[in-house]
């Protein structure tokens, strides 16, 4: 935590209170805060102010909140004071084409990060951009197209001079190290393995050892040498599809990564040779075509594996394919170098991220299911339902003051006591959905719902 502490504190001038990135320092999802309060119902509510939507979530510097959002057809980002969530500027930035995005997923999902006096800004349909804090734009990166089955979704992260930023998607993913100064492309790493994920990074530093980027993608973890890009190492074992970010505590890093039933061990399903399948070619034009195909995942997946969209699969995408079907849903514990410590396999989430906390990890399934465990070995201190009624779990969990924070992607706040026992301390319901995760920051809570930011007093 000392070590945490110290990366989120070592630009200068920024405030121990303040949360700067997705979920808040080195992505840990925890406030050193106290004061807190446990109660997140309309009676606790200091304010609450429209916003345009969005599914970002809040970043707090001292009296100033940012958030992006999609306004009249525009891509903007916004400003607004702490205290009353007042609007304080605003600003577009260009949309240079229409992407496709899922459902559940849209053109503002990156979270913005700060830095000093400066936020920098994504936007899969333009690129990077930076801005001061007052809203002064400082320079611009286009960046893409990109093509992300699902749309993008990673945020960026500042790693000592540089922004990095994760650009995983169906051909081409990549990594970028981007001058915070001047938006100048310092490095530029290829991604071969990795597919369509939404993972933003993490740093890591080993005594006097380089600043490290850690960075999920499919089937394996990279470390990226944040000042050159230089893969360091990685670390194998990951499911197909990475959403969540890593968790890093002293020497051990945890991250949970979950694709499809049929990748819980024991479900797993064999895959055939493209060598052997390609005797359904019937068109002998050398790939897979749909219509072809026997019924089965690949066919009811196709257009998921389809990754050029050429309306075949050839054996590059087949052997994906069957890389994915052998990958396990699991939670796992890592050490620098690669070396996987221990692994759970059971109610794995593929959108929340783990939350370390007072000794404690917390683990909650897209489905609702709370595993808490000990993070020395991952045994399993208890197991059950968030609340009474089953919902969907979009926003990862969030921690200060002896007290964990969920929000359903139905609006219902519930905080817990800290601890392996699971004990609810209030329910409350915001009746607005929710895919942004809390920020903590002055004493107080900030949720941005499908409609509003609110913000909780202690």
């Amino acid at each position: 935590m000392l070590l945490l502490v110290a990366l989120v504190l070592s630009a200068g001038c920024l405030r121990a209170d303040d949360w700067l990135r997705f979920r808040g320092p080195n992505g840990t999802g925890v406030s050193a805060e106290r004061g807190l309060s446990g109660d997140l119902s309309p009676a606790k509510r200091l304010w609450r102010v429209a916003v345009a939507p969005g599914h970002s979530s809040p970043v707090v510097r001292g009296d100033r909140i940012f958030l992006t959002g999609i306004e009249d057809d525009r891509l903007v980002t916004f400003c607004l004071r702490r205290k009353d969530g007042a609007l304080l500027w605003k600003k577009e930035a260009p949309r240079a084409r229409r992407e496709i995005f899922d459902k559940r997923n849209n053109a503002a999902s990156p979270t913005v990060t700060a830095e000093d006096g400066n936020l920098y800004v994504f936007f899969p349909e333009f690129g990077l951009l930076s801005y001061t804090v007052e809203g002064k734009e400082r320079w611009r990166l286009p960046l893409g197209p990109f093509d992300n089955f699902y749309g993008m979704g990673a945020s960026p992260i500042v790693a000592g001079d540089n922004i990095i930023l994760i650009c995983d998607q169906s051909r081409g993913s990549f990594a970028v190290g981007v001058g915070k100064e001047d938006g100048k492309v310092k490095w530029r790493q290829a991604r071969a393995e990795a597919v369509s994920g939404h993972s933003t990074p993490v740093v890591y530093r080993k005594g006097q050892g380089p600043l490290t980027v850690l960075a999920p993608g499919s089937f394996r973890m990279d470390a990226y040498q944040a000042s050159t890009g230089e893969l360091l190492w990685h670390a194998k074992g990951l499911a197909s599809e990475m959403k969540s970010v890593p968790v890093v505590d002293g020497d051990r890093i945890y991250i949970n990564g979950y694709n499809l039933p049929e990748n819980d061990p024991g479900r797993q399903i064999p895959v055939s040779p493209f060598a052997e399948m390609i005797r359904y070619d019937r068109n002998a034009n050398g790939g897979l075509e749909k219509e072809e195909m026997p019924e089965g995942r690949a066919k009811s997946f196709f257009e998921y594996l389809d990754l050029n969209r050429d309306q075949k699969l050839d054996g590059e995408e087949w052997q994906l394919f069957a890389q994915g079907m052998a990958a396990e849903n699991s939670l796992l514990a890592i050490e620098p170098g690669g070396k996987v410590v221990w692994k759970v396999h059971r109610a794995i989430p593929q959108l929340p991220s783990t939350l370390l906390y007072e000794g404690v990890l917390y683990m909650i399934s897209d489905g609702g299911i709370l595993s808490t465990l000990d993070p020395k070995d991952g045994a399993l201190h208890k197991q059950g339902r968030l609340r009474a009624a089953p919902d969907r779990m979009y926003a990862s969990p969030v921690a200060g003051d002896g007290k964990i924070y969920f929000v359903t992607q139905a609006g219902v706040a519930v905080v817990m006591a800290a601890g392996p026992e699971q004990r609810t301390l209030s329910v409350a319901d915001l009746e607005e959905e929710v895919y942004a995760t809390p920020a903590i920051s002055g004493g107080m809570i900030f949720i941005r719902t499908s409609q509003a930011l609110h913000a909780f007093r202690p």
